[in-house]
C-alpha cells in the first residue's frame, strides 16, 4: 500500500473556491473534464501563446456601454499578454438592492496576474482585474438597509452566490458552487455579462456581499485583507488558532504569511515564522513581532521544534515538503493550506496518523468572516504592509509581482489616479 497522497492543484490562488477539509484520497481530486484539472492543464502549458480564452458569453457589441448603467472606466488585459490599458465600460443598472461604489483602493493579488495571463485557460477578455477594493457609497437601492451614501465599504474576492444552497444556508458563500467572482466571472445579475473587477473607478455590487470599514483602520492597508487577510483569519478561527497561549507556525512570510503573523500575535498566541530565507529572520521578528524564526533547510532547526505546535497555516505557493512541517504540530495539531502549489504535493500517511493530526484547505473566507476580520483588524490596528502606486504603473508591478519583489503587497491609489493615467 502505497504510503503517500498525490495532491494536484492548480496555481498559487484558486480560480473558484474549493470548501476547506481533510486532506484524504479525495482531497484535491480533480475529475477529468472539471475546472481544476483544466487549470492544471494550463498552467502546464509550455506555451502561452497556444492557449484559447473563453469568449465572452455575450456579444461585446454595446455591452460595455450598457444603456442606463453608470459610466465606468478601467484598465482592462485584451489578451494573454496581461498587459492593461485603459478601458472604458459602464457598470449594470443599479437594482433595488445593489450598492454603487466609489472605488478608492484595490489590491493587486497573484490571481489577478494568473488571470490576465490565462494561466487556468478561463480567461474571458477583456478582463479587469481586482478584488481587493476598498471605496465609498456613492448611493443605494431603494431596498438597500444596510448601507447608505458616505459609508466607507469593501469589496472582496467574489459579489454573488445562489443564495439558495446548504454552503449559502449555512454562510460559507464562499464554497458555493455557484459563487460570482469579482473579476471574470458571470454575472446572473446582467444576463450573463462578465464581471469586471476593481481597476476601475467605480462598481456595482449587491448589498450582501459589501462590509464595512470600520473607522479608523488605514484605507490602503486595508484592501489586502478583503483577500490575503480573511484567508488567514477564516481558518485560524475554524480551527481554534485564536487562542491565547497557543503556539502558531506560519510558513512563508509573503502577502499571507505576514498578515497570518499579526493576527496570530493580536489573538496573544506564540507565533513562529517558518522559511527556506534565514534573511527573513529579522524581518519576521523585529519588524512583524514573531517570536521565534525556524530555517526549513536546517534540519537542526526543525529537529528541536518537533511536536511544538498547535497549529500551522501553510500559506506558500511553491513546491515544498510537508512531511517536515506535520512533525512540528504536537498531537491533533492541525496544518491549514491557503497556498496552492501547481505541482503535487505528498501527504505522508504516517506524520498524520499517529498523532491524530489533520491537514486541511481553506479559500477565502465568507462574508461574515471579512466582516469579523476587519472588525478585528480595526480593533487592534491591523493592516498590511503595502507599497502603493498609481494605476500607470500596474504593468510594471503586475512584472514585479511575477518576480516575487514586492513588499508585502501592491495596492492602487484608483481615485487620486485613475482619471489622469487614463
Amino acid at each position: 500500500m502505497s504510503h503517500h497522497f498525490r495532491i494536484r492543484v492548480p496555481s498559487s490562488c484558486l480560480p473558484v473556491p474549493v470548501p476547506g477539509a481533510l486532506l484524504d484520497a479525495r482531497l484535491f481530486t480533480a475529475r477529468k473534464h472539471n475546472h481544476l484539472a483544466r487549470a492544471s492543464v494550463a498552467a502546464a502549458s509550455p506555451s502561452r501563446a497556444r492557449r484559447h480564452h473563453r469568449q465572452r458569453p455575450r456579444a461585446t457589441a454595446g455591452q460595455e456601454m450598457e444603456q442606463g448603467g453608470k459610466a465606468a472606466l478601467g484598465w482592462a488585459a485584451r489578451d494573454a499578454t496581461g498587459v492593461l490599458s485603459p478601458y472604458s465600460f459602464s457598470r449594470r443598472v443599479q437594482s433595488d438592492d445593489d450598492v454603487t461604489i466609489k472605488v478608492l483602493y484595490c489590491g493587486i493579488c497573484h490571481t489577478d496576474l494568473h488571470v490576465i495571463k490565462n494561466d487556468w485557460g478561463n480567461a474571458m477578455y477583456p478582463v479587469v482585474p481586482g478584488h481587493e477594493i476598498v471605496g465609498v457609497v456613492e448611493n443605494v437601492g431603494p431596498g438597500v438597509t444596510k448601507f447608505k451614501a458616505g459609508d466607507t465599504v469593501g469589496v472582496g474576492y467574489f459579489v454573488d452566490s445562489c443564495r439558495s444552497c446548504e454552503c449559502c444556508a449555512k454562510g460559507h458563500e464562499n464554497y458555493c458552487a455557484g459563487v460570482v467572482h469579482t473579476s471574470n466571472g458571470v454575472d446572473r445579475a446582467r444576463g450573463g455579462a462578465v464581471t469586471l473587477g476593481g481597476f476601475s473607478d467605480v462598481i456595482v455590487v449587491r448589498e450582501n456581499y459589501v462590509v464595512r470599514v470600520p473607522d479608523g483602520l488605514a484605507l490602503d492597508r486595508t484592501a489586502p485583507l478583503l483577500c490575503a487577510g480573511v484567508t488567514v483569519y477564516s481558518p485560524m478561527m475554524r480551527h481554534g488558532l485564536n487562542e491565547a497561549g497557543k503556539h502558531l507556525g506560519v510558513v512563508g512570510l509573503g502577502g499571507l504569511g505576514h498578515v497570518a503573523v499579526k493576527f496570530g500575535k493580536a489573538f496573544g498566541m506564540k507565533v513562529t515564522v517558518i522559511s527556506t530565507s534565514p534573511s527573513k529572520r529579522q524581518e519576521a521578528i523585529d519588524h512583524l513581532g514573531a517570536d521565534e524564526f525556524l530555517v526549513s533547510r536546517d534540519p537542526d532547526q526543525m529537529k528541536a521544534a518537533t511536536g511544538t505546535m498547535d497549529g500551522i497555516i501553510d500559506t506558500v505557493s511553491a513546491w515544498h515538503p510537508i512531511a517536515p512541517l506535520l512533525a512540528l504540530l504536537k498531537p491533533m495539531g492541525q496544518m491549514v493550506v491557503v497556498g496552492v502549489p501547481s505541482k503535487p504535493l505528498e501527504l505522508p500517511v504516517y506524520a498524520i496518523v499517529p498523532g491524530g493530526k489533520g491537514v486541511a484547505g481553506n479559500s477565502v473566507g465568507s462574508v461574515g468572516d471579512c466582516q469579523a476580520m476587519l472588525e478585528f483588524a480595526g480593533k487592534h490596528g491591523i493592516g498590511a504592509e503595502v507599497e502603493v502606486i498609481k494605476m500607470d504603473y500596474v504593468n510594471t508591478a503586475l512584472e514585479r509581482l511575477e518576480k516575487n519583489d514586492v513588499r508585502y503587497r501592491f495596492v492602487i491609489d484608483v481615485a487620486a489616479s485613475l482619471g489622469a493615467a487614463a
